[in-house]
């Protein structure tokens, strides 16, 4: 699977978080809707998978957020940063596969096109202070391709 496509599915997945934010109800029906051109059916699951997880872990979603913005309130984080910044953790946090620095450019690149010029280094300070905790904690748990940013940092070290 290319990475424009894994892209591709992650903007598709903010489309489908931001009408939920909206709208409150309805999560199947979006991302049916949006995700209604993927023709592979693992990226379908993939995206699916995403929204679904990004729904389902809200809560602590927003307490590792909030953690990392003491001085700052949540309602006043714009919403489409909100939402990039729990599509991040998610991955960071439920995609054994996906190394963290990837999770975390893919959503600084995509806050570049659909957020504020500053977007991308608010999203990059908090997901590196979030991906720092899971390790320290030991939280952070990585396999196959997940861990290909690790082994390269210890063979450097």
């Amino acid at each position: 699977m290319k990475k424009y496509n894994r892209r591709i599915l992650r903007e598709k997945t903010l489309q489908v978080l931001y009408a939920f934010e909206m709208h409150k109800d309805g999560l199947t029906t979006l991302i049916n809707g949006v995700f209604s051109d993927v023709e592979n059916k693992i990226d379908r699951d993939f995206g699916a998978e995403l929204v679904n997880k990004v729904v389902a872990n809200r809560t602590l979603l927003d307490e590792k957020i909030s953690e990392r913005v003491a001085n700052w309130e949540m309602e006043r984080i714009a919403l489409i940063d909100k939402i990039l910044l729990r599509i991040g953790i998610t991955e960071i946090m439920y995609f054994q596969d996906i190394p963290p620095k990837v999770s975390i450019n893919e959503v600084i690149e995509i806050a570049k096109n659909y957020s504020t010029s500053n977007s991308g280094k608010f999203i990059n300070g908090i997901l590196d202070a979030i991906l720092t905790d899971l390790k320290d904690s030991g939280e952070l748990t990585k396999s196959g391709r997940g861990l290909i940013e690790e082994s390269i940092i210890k063979k450097t070290e």
